[in-house]
């Protein structure tokens, strides 16, 4: 079979947004694999490409030809395929003539202890080339998180498809998408050069870099990591090259050249994250800073040509970056004309979401959830006061010029106003941090304060939308409550605090003075759900997640911990011992729905008595204990299994007697709640 054939597909686009092309380089790759593997074509590496104005695989050593395919094709059973004279009934003789062949090639072969009929079945291999035209499903089946429609076609793409290269070695593929044709036409750098033919699809690279386009983006990076490097032996200073910045550089340009621009000095003297978020998320320029880490007025950026005219390049992205500071260092000196209390008084007329309220109302809530969080937490005076005025103020920034200005700057402006107009060092800092994490798995609070602020925060907001019906579907999710909800249960766990978590949801539901068991059903689903994910991502198995969240949320720092003590006891010959006791007593407690004391005066055996002495003394324990750690409290718990065990061998539970057969059922009902709030171990496999 011939290995050496060289496929591409190059898209050719109208400039893709930065954010979209690596997801899409992706998706190209892998899906480009998928479809080879489905239509048993092999070959020897895929190569992926990508600019803003370009998708393409390079498909290397792919054979001429599908490999080969024989299968066993299965018929009726062999009582259906054969009569009582053992002759092929017309099923079998119709089976065989469907495959295109005879009674003479079935063969008998069991499955699950019964015969059934079977032929073997040898698909014809195509060539691989006529495959390729169907490559349009590849293209078809890539998802972008917006996409448009153009002129009268009424195909959806990211933006819009301007040519399509298809190659077969040197032979162009008839393939067609968004009623654009393939060729062997692609195009070099826009400015730089202008229609290029691609030869040989094995060249691709190659040409494309005559023409100023490197396509492969791992190299651009390089390029410009490097260039960076001699920028700052050159002038000896420090190129801050933020990681997620260069990955969004180096997606705007297809041939990369780096360049210094300076600023005056002067506008040192606005905070360091007005200056760096100024040039970096309006104008895509890396801060410089001198060898003691201090900003100084120079910034990198990365055009998308050659060295020509760099001078004329730089001084342009000054004038740009000068007026940017110049407004930045207004409205900063115009905030600081105001007073925090004057800007909280402006959220009242600031609409958070029509069905919700303003920011006002939001404020009051967030800060009567802070001060009962910081009362289920036992804090003094002075950390309560601190906590009530940092959720009082927490939202102030977002009527400042600055913020208008920069939305990205909200809350780290918060921090820095509330510093100038002297609020305590850790209220300003909570400001800041009640926004935490900004991303799955992103940076917690710091601090006492924050961490409560955030909480409240993201609670009220998750409540707020789900009363007024704004509740996440498929990937809709426009207040990111899902993120939300993820930080709360992060920041409640990084902190290990022993407090209820559906005691706070409750007391935000209040708030809202809404009182329908149906959306506290809905909100507890939803805590749940994202609470399965933090834990998936911890490594643990799906029946011990479902053992552990098998009622509403309670203590959520305590989920890990017990998730651990499972894992390591689930497979334990000693603990199973344990792990039958309490399924035993959990399934019989189930009989038992209503909530009564336990007589003892119905207490007929010594077993039951003895079982009945150490739950009480397990009850207490636990009852006393303020210290007493999850290990500590399970191997407490454990101690009533050869209890359980002599009571259940010993005693008829669902005795004649109704009165004692109610009092045991009570006592069982009982220690499933105690054995319950540890983990539904009926739950584990």
């Amino acid at each position: 079979m011939n290995m050496s054939n060289n496929v591409l597909f190059e898209i050719g686009v109208e400039e893709l947004p930065a954010r979209f092309i690596d997801d899409a380089e992706m998706q190209l790759k892998s899906k480009t694999e998928l479809w080879l593997q489905g239509n048993r074509i092999q070959y020897d590496q895929i190569l992926s490409y990508s600019t803003p104005r370009r998708l393409a695989v390079l498909i290397k050593g792919m054979a001429s030809e599908q490999t080969a395919l024989v299968e066993d094709v299965r018929g009726p059973k062999l009582n259906i395929a054969k009569n009582e004279e053992g002759t092929w009934t017309k099923a079998a003789i119709g089976f065989a003539k469907g495959q295109q062949k005879t009674t003479d090639d079935i063969f008998i072969r069991q499955v699950k202890d019964t015969d059934y009929i079977f032929v073997e079945k040898q698909y014809e291999n195509k060539e691989s080339l006529s495959f390729m035209p169907l490559f349009v499903d590849v293209i078809k089946a890539l998802e972008f998180p917006q996409t448009m429609k153009w002129g009268e076609n009424n195909t959806r793409f990211a933006r819009p498809i301007r040519w399509i290269v298809a190659l077969y070695n040197e032979q162009v593929i008839p393939l067609s998408y968004a009623n654009v044709h393939a060729t062997n036409k692609s195009f070099g750098h826009r400015f730089l050069s202008g229609e290029t033919i691609i030869t040989d699809a094995s060249q691709y690279e190659s040409l494309l870099l005559d023409n100023y386009v490197i396509a492969n983006p791992k190299k651009r990076e390089e390029m410009i990591v490097s260039q960076f490097e001699n920028l700052e032996i050159k002038h000896d200073f420090k190129i801050k090259t933020d990681r997620q910045l260069l990955n969004e550089v180096r997606n705007l340009v297809e041939y990369p050249t780096a360049f210094i621009g300076e600023f005056d000095s002067k506008y040192l003297n606005l905070p360091e994250q007005v200056l760096t978020t100024t040039m970096k998320i309006h104008q895509r320029y890396f801060p410089v800073s001198s060898s003691e880490e201090w900003l100084i007025p120079y910034f990198a950026g990365v055009r998308n040509g050659t060295e020509d005219h760099i001078e004329i390049v730089a001084r342009g992205n000054e004038k740009v970056l000068v007026a940017r500071l110049s407004d930045a260092k207004f409205f900063y000196e115009e905030d600081k004309q105001q007073s925090v209390d004057a800007f909280n008084d402006k959220l009242k007329s600031v609409v958070f979401q029509e069905k919700i309220g303003t920011y006002s109302e939001k404020v009051l809530r967030v800060k009567q959830i802070s001060a009962f969080i910081s009362e289920q937490l036992t804090l003094n005076r002075e950390d309560t006061e601190n906590i009530t005025r940092a959720a009082e103020i927490c939202k102030f920034d977002l009527v400042t010029n600055m913020v208008n200005e920069f939305p990205e700057l909200q809350g780290v402006m918060g921090e820095i106003y509330a510093k100038e107009f002297k609020e305590n060092e850790f209220v300003a800092t909570a400001i800041r941090e009640h926004y935490l994490p900004l991303h799955t798995n992103g940076e917690l609070p710091s601090h006492l304060y924050g961490a409560i602020v955030s909480i409240a925060d993201k609670i009220d907001t998750i409540v707020g939308c789900f009363t007024a019906n704004l509740i996440p579907t498929g990937s809709q999710d426009p207040y990111a409550l899902r993120r939300q909800a993820l930080g709360l249960l992060n920041i409640l766990k990084h902190n290990n605090w022993h407090i209820s978590f559906q005691e706070i949801l409750k007391y935000s539901l209040s708030l809202f003075e809404v009182n329908n068991i149906k959306i506290e059903n809905n909100l507890n689903d939803f805590m749940q759900q994202r609470m399965k994910f933090i834990l998936r991502e911890e490594q643990i198995d799906h029946d011990i997640i479902a053992a552990i969240l098998h009622g509403p949320l309670k203590f959520v720092a305590d989920l890990s911990v017990k998730a651990q003590l499972l894992t390591k006891n689930k497979n334990n010959e000693e603990f199973s011992h344990v792990q039958e006791a309490f399924i035993r007593v959990i399934n019989l407690s189930r009989k038992m729905t209503e909530e009564r004391d336990f007589d003892p005066t119905l207490i007929e055996t010594e077993s039951e008595k003895e079982l009945y002495l150490q739950y009480d003394h397990v009850q207490s324990k636990l009852n006393d204990s303020v210290s007493m750690s999850i290990s500590e409290e399970l191997s407490l718990v454990s101690t009533l299994a050869n209890y359980i065990h002599q009571f259940l061998d010993n005693n008829l539970v669902m005795s004649e007697d109704e009165e004692v057969k109610e009092n045991r059922l009570i006592l069982l009902h009982k220690m499933a709640k105690l054995i319950l709030s540890f983990a539904d171990f009926t739950d584990l496999e």
